[in-house]
């Protein structure tokens, strides 16, 4: 059918049914790859019966779930702070047995993921949520949300350090700068910073400030976007309101293009240095058409020469005649003049094609 579009021509009803695996992940039972193996396994029951075959979908407001004996509940959006302390890791497995960021949250968050990036070594606000749709647009390379940081660095820090870090600094990625900064306090050992910035690369901050000559000695994250961890105890956690999750929405619809170019896993290439403006979230990208290969330049006097191609010669077909020049220089054993009238080139061994072997190296005892 001629302009047939599934999303297009689905009735209300099938929009509101969604994938049987994403329904039991959303709802915190396994993940989807598991969800899959309990569905084929037999062990899923959609309204009384047994469902063991892919695709299956459900409505999450109308059909009854049952695993394993259990009613499953429909999941609602949860979006959430933590105050993660240092040395705690954002993972939700770790084969060296570190504490993980999961053992500080309440079971009634149920399964969350978290948003950004952020190590073992730092600390300070993480958002988690189970709204995939919104961790998408926050993790997005176009996405315009900044974080704010308080930096505990190494050595004596100048008003210059600042200045250069705002004009950008090289990584392997291409170049990455902060949105502003300041320096809060400093000695001739140590100095604290509070630097603001989009996170694109992987340890963006503490490579840069360690491309600057101030390593990183302590790293807290103060806010999120409209986010603000004061307040909230180290290791604690919390929902959010109905007023933050819009604000945060309303951020997450926002982009800019000005560094669409980095090489990274999310983003590649290098900056462009015009800068881009900020579109809806829902405009899409389009790519600039490849310019046309260059043609040949023309010969002098006239259009460029066709590209010759030579013939081989035919099983059983009798060689083309030797040139008299070649039979004379046989009989002769001299080579025959030039055709330019020039002297002839000396006798001497033919040259060989290929490159020229070095010389040997004597070995003096």
């Amino acid at each position: 059918m001629i302009g047939y579009h599934p999303r297009m021509n689905r009735t209300d009803d099938d929009r509101s049914r969604i994938r049987l695996q994403k329904f039991l992940a959303d709802a915190g039972i396994a993940s989807r790859r598991d969800a899959e193996t309990l569905i084929l396994d037999g062990r899923v029951l959609v309204n009384g019966q047994v469902i063991d075959a892919l695709p299956a979908f459900v409505d999450p407001q109308q059909d009854a779930v049952i695993v394993d004996g259990h009613r499953v509940r429909p999941h609602r959006p949860v979006c959430a702070i933590l105050n993660k302390p240092t040395g705690v890791v954002v993972a939700a497995r770790d084969p060296a047995g570190r504490r993980r960021v999961y053992d500080l949250l309440p079971p009634v968050f149920g399964r969350v993921l978290p948003v950004g990036r952020m190590d073992a070594e730092a600390g300070g606000l993480l958002l988690l949520t189970n709204d995939g749709e919104l961790a998408a647009r926050l993790g997005h390379r176009f996405a315009t949300i900044t974080a704010e940081y308080q930096v505990e660095v190494r050595g004596q820090v100048a008003p210059t350090v600042i200045a250069r870090l705002r004009n950008g600094v090289h990584l392997s990625e291409g170049r990455v700068a902060i949105e502003n900064g300041e320096v809060r306090h400093t000695t001739r050992e140590r100095s604290v910073l509070w630097i603001e910035l989009r996170e694109r690369v992987n340890r963006q901050l503490r490579r840069m400030l360690a491309q600057v000559g101030h390593p990183v000695r302590k790293l807290q994250r103060l806010a999120y976007g409209p986010l603000r961890v004061k307040g909230l105890p180290v290791g604690a956690s919390r929902e959010l309101s109905d007023e933050e999750v819009a604000l945060l929405r309303a951020v997450a619809r926002r982009r800019d293009r000005s560094q669409a170019r980095l090489r990274s896993p999310l983003v590649r290439g290098k900056p462009r240095p015009d800068g881009g403006a900020e579109v809806d979230a829902e405009a899409t990208e389009q790519e600039a058409p490849r310019p046309a290969r260059a043609a040949a330049a023309p010969r002098r006097g006239g259009p460029p020469a066709p590209r010759r191609q030579a013939a081989s010669p035919k099983r059983g077909a009798p060689s083309a005649p030797r040139r008299e020049g070649a039979a004379a220089q046989s009989r002769s054993g001299s080579k025959p003049a030039r055709r330019d009238g020039g002297p002839a080139r000396k006798d001497g061994p033919a040259r060989k094609d290929g490159p020229k072997k070095p010389p040997a190296r004597r070995i003096v005892s």
